[in-house]
């Protein structure tokens, strides 16, 4: 059974949200604070972070990397902004659900990342799982989701881990914004979503240390490609 962590600090939110989620199976451990789910996240392991953003102690921006890349996170929150979403899902958060939202679309998307872990868990992506790539001053474990560049360890979110992976794994492709993010998301994308642009300049950025952010290359009309 899988084990939900739900972080809201409105005590009637967290408990509808609890007491609807075990009735349909799963099991949940109720937060009402950024550091009460930063303490019970380092003791307890979770398949899944039902993650509110206004909240006392840490806020929920400063969650995500805690919980990312190694446990999905579907942030819940009344922010509805473009930028905001951007934000998120670049910081690693795995989904985004504004506020007030319906009981059934949550547990739809919360089904989707689980289905998305087992995959991955079972190698149905095709993603071959306890391997380590290499490109050049690259290296990539796929089991540990970790990444070292020229011997520096680079931390890396969920989906940019998964866009780098992409990356290695076809060296001489060309992948357009759209291949990258319905590959990454298993989302449709959307011709004016920034996603990919904010989330290849934040890899670039964490790989400037290593003086490899120059391996991606853009292709002008096209998409990336490792040089």
């Amino acid at each position: 059974m899988e084990q939900i962590l739900i972080v809201e600090d409105d005590a009637d939110n967290n408990t509808m949200l609890r007491e609807y989620l075990e009735n349909h199976g799963y099991r949940c451990t109720q937060a009402f604070s950024g550091s009460e789910a930063k303490l019970l996240f380092s003791m307890q392991k979770f398949d899944l972070v039902l993650l509110d953003l206004m909240l006392p102690g840490i806020v929920g921006e400063e969650l995500i990397p805690v919980f990312s890349p190694k446990t999905p996170v579907i942030v819940i929150s009344a922010k509805n902004s473009l930028d905001s979403k951007v934000g998120l899902l670049s910081a690693g958060a795995e989904d985004y659900l504004c506020k007030p939202f319906d009981l059934p679309e949550l547990l739809v998307r919360i089904q989707v990342q689980l289905r998305r872990q087992a995959g991955k868990k079972e190698n149905d992506t095709g993603i071959a799982s306890c391997k380590t790539y290499h490109y050049r001053d690259w290296v990539l474990d796929a089991d540990a989701m970790e990444m070292t560049a020229a011997g520096i360890p680079v931390t890396l979110t969920r989906h940019e881990f998964l866009i780098l992976e992409l990356l290695i794994r076809n060296p001489r492709r060309v992948f357009s914004k759209q291949m990258i993010y319905e590959y990454v998301w298993g989302e449709d994308y959307l011709a004016e979503d920034k996603t990919i642009n904010v989330h290849i300049s934040n890899i670039r950025s964490k790989l400037k240390e290593s003086g490899t952010d120059s391996y991606i290359q853009t292709v002008w009309g096209m998409g990336f490609k490792l040089t």
